[in-house]
């Protein structure tokens, strides 16, 4: 595996000879055994480990085992501890987008104040496939399949090659001693139950799925280089500067209505992968005052012209709810009981109330403004409704609109707070325990 590694790293140009490399190591099989590889390779490392305060005792004996190896083997070692969960809820990010922030800005700190000339993260081959996965299941352009690049922005993935089982094998022949994070066997996360569910399922079908998958990612690698290409000439064609903005002229954009692939890449960097491309095409087509929010950007018609101008940096509507008790910190929230589920239970009349069915939530929730493209299955019904079309059913002002809010569960929308729960998360026969939220009296539920 080490021949592996250093032809890996050659052919990637990875590392120049004589470069310092900064380790991010976590205790895991994965960063263990990619020190282990650095260390026979010769190469000048440091080690960087982050305590993320997630697991309290388990955290501090990883922290405890990777300063003793540091130490043991004469090598650099840098730690840090975060408050992860205070900072999510302050900037409005799941648990493990505050982790991946909090880390990636650390190392650069201290790749920049000791002269390292690299990071190096332990991603494998089997981390980059699942991936590729997740972004297919959520809805990706090419550039969403082309998977993780063995060196981008001073971070290197020296592992890329490597499958986990390859891995395990060689920790096992080296006798390397690593810690196993519990976390990683839970399948309430997405790509733990792709990587525990899905593709053994993958392999009874094609027991070299990992290779195939890789492969394919390859090839998408290489035409998108040629789509990217093609739309950054196209996109210049199109567009002209405005103030903070950029201006597409409409009766030019006409033609790329006939190929939403087109489309999708033209507008892809201004998030415009989570909105639905028909309410797109209708802002395009529409009149002077049509609009649509994305993930990230304004997208507005008036007259002739399209504009697009990004959002604040920072989404004051949005707030992470890692546990019930979070809730009760919402103003619009006027109360939060959990409750078992007798016989004697009987579900709240009033509309104000959601009664959830517990179990069926997946943590951190997110509470949220409605987007456009929004879509959800009222309680009661089979077939799911877009939001838009329900709040115009329902009468709502465009005030009304403004002020509804959206409880979220693992990209599912719960409810609509203070108004009504999608079908899929009501009491049924089989539930144990419900959750009922109270939405306070300043939360409009229309007309």
């Amino acid at each position: 595996m080490l021949l592996k590694f250093n032809k890996y790293i050659a052919e990637n140009k990875l590392l120049k000879p004589g470069q310092k490399i900064l380790l991010a190591v976590s205790g895991g099989i994965d960063s263990m055994v990619m020190t282990h590889l650095f260390r026979h390779a010769g190469v000048a490392i440091g080690i960087a480990h982050c305590n993320f305060s997630l697991r309290s005792d388990e955290s501090d004996r990883d922290e405890e085992m990777v300063s003793k190896f540091a130490l043991d083997n004469n090598i650099d070692f840098f730690t840090t501890r975060f408050d992860t969960k205070s900072y999510a809820s302050e900037n409005g990010l799941s648990v493990q987008m505050a982790a991946r922030e909090l880390r990636y800005k650390w190392f650069e700190k201290i790749r920049k104040e000791h002269g390292y000339d690299a990071i190096a993260v332990a991603h494998n081959l089997n981390d980059n496939i699942e991936t590729l996965l997740i972004n297919l299941i959520r809805g990706t352009g090419i550039a969403g399949l082309t998977g993780m690049k063995p060196a981008a922005n001073r971070i290197i993935r020296p592992l890329l090659f490597a499958t986990r089982s390859e891995i395990v094998s060689y920790c096992e022949k080296n006798r390397i001693t690593f810690r196993e994070d519990r976390s990683n066997a839970d399948t309430k996360y997405l790509r733990n139950r792709i990587r525990h569910q899905v593709i053994p399922l993958l392999k009874e079908i094609n027991p070299s799925i990992e290779s195939t998958l890789n492969e394919t990612a390859d090839i998408l690698s290489g035409i998108n280089e040629i789509v990217a290409d093609y739309i950054t000439l196209l996109r210049s064609s199109l567009t002209k500067p405005g103030e903070g903005s950029i201006i597409f002229k409409t009766s030019l954009l006409i033609p790329c209505l006939k190929n939403r692939a087109v489309l999708f890449e033209l507008f892809r960097p201004f998030g415009i992968a989570g909105v639905s491309m028909i309410d797109f095409i209708n802002v395009v087509q529409g009149k002077t005052g049509g609009r649509l929010l994305t993930g990230s950007h304004i997208i507005l018609k008036n007259r002739e012209e399209l504009i697009v101008s990004p959002l604040p940096v920072k989404d004051e509507n949005v707030r992470i709810i890692n546990n019930p008790g979070d809730l009760k910190q919402i103003s619009q929230v006027e109360s939060v009981r959990s409750v078992k589920v007798t016989e004697s239970f009987k579900i709240p009349g009033e509309t104000s109330s959601a009664c959830i069915d517990k179990d069926k939530l997946l943590f951190p929730l997110v509470l949220r403004k409605w987007r456009p493209g929004d879509f959800f299955f009222p309680l009661g019904m089979k077939n799911k409704k877009k939001l838009s079309d329900y709040f115009t059913d329902k009468k709502y002002s465009l005030i009304d609109k403004h002020k509804a809010l959206i409880l979220e569960s693992d990209g599912k929308i719960v409810c609509i707070l203070g108004e009504r729960i999608d079908d899929r998360f009501r009491i049924t026969k089989e539930t144990k325990n419900a959750l009922i939220i109270k939405a306070a009296s300043n939360v409009s539920t229309g007309r």
